[in-house]
């Protein structure tokens, strides 16, 4: 079995083979991914949509005659249900309808109908569509390894963001600070650019999406910090309205197109 498909909503990915490991990131339904090591309880997958590497739980897997390399069609509700026959699946925001082809998914060799809301939205322009990406995520709170509104982390979310627009971003925020081309000045950011942000030894650690600016023409930002909120955004860093303080000192920013 060297190709498998995640067969449940969200699966947890793991850092060692136990269940008491850290969750590195989620599995979610219909991605795809490549066996890289079998025990008999754990196998270490290295997953088709980012090249992440972590251990999955045999249990939480199934069989797949063929990677989905380029799984651009995504679930954007949260209602959407497929029933597999023996068993049905709340698809999670932004999870893969796998296959999809009129109106049906292909799995374990069959054609089974499912009826989804989609990422296919090319009559709105890059802000409000990552905006309108960006609502289901609003206060969700912040989950290490998270990837979905039911808890996310800082680059779960930005990961997941750019999904939902066709472009596929490395899991962690030091890896998408290596992708795009620098911003040199904010007065040149654009809504949905990256900012990236460090900590005291130099090392990113933070990472949100600029959105358009306030009425009172400050960058704000979008991120997970507590919770997925949105911030003002200047030179220093990412202001705290509660707090009255800056939470994150910026590094950089930079544009993914």
């Amino acid at each position: 079995m060297k190709n498998v498909i995640c067969p449940l909503s969200i699966v947890p990915v793991r850092k060692e083979p136990n269940d008491r490991s850290e969750m590195t990131s989620q599995w979610l339904f219909g991605e795809t991914a490549e066996v890289l090591e079998r025990t008999e309880k754990w196998s270490r997958l290295c997953f088709d949509h980012d090249g992440y590497e972590g251990w999955v739980d045999n249990k939480q897997i199934a069989p797949c005659s063929t990677p989905n390399l380029d799984p651009d069609l995504r679930v954007i509700d949260q209602s959407t249900i497929a029933d597999l026959g023996e068993r049905q699946v709340l698809l999670p925001y932004g999870g893969v309808v796998p296959f999809h082809e009129d109106g049906t998914i292909l799995w374990d060799g069959h054609r089974l109908p499912v009826q989804a809301v989609t990422n296919h939205r090319p009559d709105l322009e890059r802000a409000d569509l990552m905006e309108f990406y960006l609502h289901p995520f609003l206060g969700a709170p912040y989950l290490w390894g998270g990837r979905t509104p039911s808890g996310v982390d800082c680059s779960g979310l930005t990961q997941m963001l750019f999904i939902l627009m066709g472009i596929y971003l490395p899991r962690d925020a030091n890896e998408q600070a290596e992708e795009g081309d620098t911003v040199e000045l904010l007065d040149l950011c654009e809504p949905g650019d990256l900012a990236f942000f460090e900590n005291e030894e130099g090392k990113i650690v933070h990472v949100g999406v600029i959105l358009t600016r306030s009425e009172e023409g400050d960058l704000r930002i979008a991120h997970a910090s507590g919770w997925v909120r949105i911030d003002k955004l200047d030179q220093q860093g990412i202001f705290h309205a509660e707090s009255g303080k800056y939470s994150h000192q910026l590094r950089m920013v930079k544009r993914v197109l």
